[in-house]
């Protein structure tokens, strides 16, 4: 599903406007990115938690370069909720 099509399923659902359904996703997304940004979970109870967790850096090589690169840091991660879970199984 792509987010376009994600929109068309939610205006059908809330009886909105196709145009005002996107500009709440945005709004919603955007939020949840600041969140994320500033190091906030969020939780969407019934759906899961986002959060942000810390990997170790590590050196890795740029394949098209072959110069050594450090990557790691902060990464988003998703626990889906135990709800989800069960509708998905």
């Amino acid at each position: 599903m792509t987010k376009s099509d994600l929109v068309v399923r939610m205006a059908q659902a809330a009886g909105w406007p196709k145009a005002a359904t996107e500009r709440a996703l945005r709004a919603m997304l955007a939020g949840v990115r600041a969140s994320l940004k500033r190091g906030d979970p969020i939780t969407l109870v019934g759906f899961g938690t986002f959060s942000v967790a810390r990997r170790k850096p590590r050196t890795m090589k740029n394949p098209r370069t072959g110069q050594s690169v450090t990557v790691g840091g902060r990464t988003p991660r998703f626990k889906p909720s135990k709800e989800l879970k069960q509708a998905v199984r």
